[in-house]
């Protein structure tokens, strides 16, 4: 009897744009690659993602706090925090030097730490500078 491996789930990172479209079943802003990309595969987010949806609820700008749309995203569609340490992905945002945005920092590092795992983003800046962003 041979022991099979199981192949390697395949992950994608999403950014903060992407997790309020897909709480408010905005589908419609999402592209049809970006879309693909995020049915088939295991969702991710960066612990960042949380502290910036929070920052919007804070501002009145989304209408749930991040807890809330956590544990939405959770059921929905197996949305999981990265639970990388914060140390590891400090040393990937140190070599980025496309910008210098904290949050855009490390949402990129926290893929770039994960064996450079797909980011789903409709940001423009973040695609020209990160090589596995998606949209």
């Amino acid at each position: 009897m041979g022991t099979e491996m199981a192949e390697p789930a395949l992950i994608s990172y999403l950014d903060t744009h992407l997790v309020v479209f897909l709480h408010a079943g905005d589908v419609s802003r999402i592209s049809t690659r970006a879309r693909n990309q995020i049915e088939n595969t295991d969702l991710l987010i960066s612990p960042m993602v949380l502290l910036e949806l929070e920052m919007l609820y804070d501002k009145g700008t989304i209408r749930y706090p991040a807890s809330q749309i956590l544990a939405d995203l959770t059921q929905q569609v197996g949305l999981s925090v990265c639970q990388m340490p914060f140390a590891q992905v400090v040393r990937n945002a140190t070599i980025i030097k496309w910008t210098h945005e904290p949050g855009d920092l490390l949402i990129v590092a926290n893929a770039m730490a994960n064996n450079y795992a797909a980011l789903v983003t409709k940001d423009e800046r973040i695609r020209s500078g990160y090589s596995n962003a998606i949209w």
